[in-house]
């Protein structure tokens, strides 16, 4: 990656944020949509992608391997696929940038084809584990070799055809789940993924949408077992990406902390595998009115309107952590201005994101003056009962876009101004975040 000059930014007390926004495509989808669509055979339409740098890296490595994938001027996207089996070897390695989520779906894609392929990134993504996703492929057959630790650089000898077998994910992971089951696509057999804690579940949506035999059973103690039937034909779709309930959250939490505020945002995704982040600001006594639900290409939708609410502490029950894993940053914003203590267990996978959630948020929290104590798995937040923070610091945002948001947020609910080290990495998934703000300021 080439360097860049840092984007500072500081955030200030806030008038009422009113209006009403539309929010970017969810990212998990827009990833998933342009992975299948480039292995379906023929045109697939999507509308609604989320137009960040990390989606575009995937559109960028799909292209590097054959896919035809044009963006109309309608903000509609045209992807003509090679088919499972097609993809071709690229001639450079793949550049992921900051994107976790396809560097891990990648592999398992390149995982069973016979190419073999480098996967190259930024700074943050080079520091963060692979070894999940490397063990099930390595498995399966395909040769990886990566840098010390399982970092990137890494390069992915895929195997055609590749080996079938049942996994049980060691820890709740959708991304390890979707790349052994993008493995098992081009698989003689049947690839199994057993589920012991449900997670998102927008690849199976997906498989299916697409015409994957992919079939789920679910054992009287919750675990899921996930079969893919390998050597599929998928066939192309028209897709209408629902906008994200991560990307969603930094909104839903300003107008709750925020006097005066009443905002509406359109057309969320509220998958229950990615919705537990209304729940718990519900459960804290946050006024959130889902109007008009729907379902869009097989994902619940919709209209959310949040109000101004005097937020109460709680205990976060650790099981609904895998349906609000991204949102905890934005979440501990909440609590911080929330009155009493709010206590968070069973957060191990946040020490290995685009940075250490749990650390950079307790170390930037208590420089804006709130009171936390941070634990091996988790944050306990004393709350201000609504009362500003102090702010005025400058906060390290270590690359990491949710970090850089949060702390954004928190900075509308302070005496003295939050400064953020540099949002560039906001492009990674919500490009327009700073207008739309502007927007509900206005």
């Amino acid at each position: 990656m080439t360097d860049r000059t840092a984007t500072p930014r500081s955030f200030a007390a806030s008038v009422p944020l009113n209006g009403r926004i539309a929010i970017p495509g969810d990212k998990s989808i827009s990833h998933r949509s342009l992975m299948l669509a480039a292995l379906a055979v023929g045109e697939s339409r999507v509308t609604g992608l989320l137009e960040g740098h990390d989606v575009l890296a995937t559109a960028a490595a799909m292209r590097a391997m054959g896919a035809t994938i044009e963006r109309r001027d309608v903000g509609e996207w045209r992807i003509h696929g090679v088919g499972v089996g097609g993809l071709l070897q690229p001639r450079a390695a793949l550049d992921m940038g900051n994107s976790g989520t396809s560097t891990r779906l990648l592999m398992g894609l390149v995982a069973s084809h016979p190419i073999t392929t480098t996967f190259v990134g930024d700074a943050s993504l080079s520091g963060r584990p692979m070894g999940r996703v490397i063990d099930p492929l390595a498995q399966m057959g395909a040769d990886i070799t990566s840098s010390p630790g399982g970092r990137l650089p890494l390069m992915v000898r895929g195997l055609a055809p590749a080996i079938p077998l049942a996994y049980r994910l060691p820890v709740a992971s959708a991304q390890v789940k979707s790349a052994v089951l993008l493995a098992g696509l081009n698989t003689p057999g049947i690839t199994e993924v057993i589920e012991p804690v449900p997670t998102r579940d927008h690849s199976e949506r997906m498989l299916r949408g697409f015409g994957a035999d992919l079939a789920v059973e679910t054992d009287a103690d919750g675990t899921r077992h996930i079969r893919i039937a390998g050597e599929a034909e998928l066939k192309p779709q028209t897709i209408i990406v629902p906008g994200d309930p991560s990307s969603a959250a930094f909104f839903i939490v300003a107008a709750l902390i925020v006097p005066g505020s009443d905002v509406t945002i359109t057309h969320v995704g509220l998958n229950p595998t990615r919705a537990g982040l209304i729940e718990v600001l519900r459960q804290m006594g946050g006024d959130i009115e889902l109007i008009d639900p729907r379902e869009v290409g097989g994902e619940p939708v919709a209209d959310l309107r949040v109000r101004h609410s005097a937020l109460t502490g709680i205990d976060v029950d650790p099981a609904v952590a895998p349906s609000m894993i991204d949102e905890f940053p934005i979440l501990f914003v909440a609590a911080a201005l929330a009155e009493g203590r709010t206590v968070t267990k069973g957060l191990d996978e946040l020490r290995v994101k685009e940075s250490d959630r749990l650390a950079v948020m307790a170390t930037g929290l208590t420089a804006i003056g709130a009171r936390v104590t941070e634990s091996e798995d988790g944050l306990v937040i004393d709350g201000t009962g609504g009362d500003p923070l102090p702010g005025g610091a400058t906060i390290a945002g270590h690359l990491d876009h949710r970090i850089c948001m949060s702390f954004a947020i928190a900075g509308l609910v302070t005496r003295s101004p939050v400064t953020i080290d540099d949002m560039a990495p906001v492009a990674t998934s919500f490009p327009n975040f700073e207008a739309l703000l502007g927007e509900l300021q206005s």
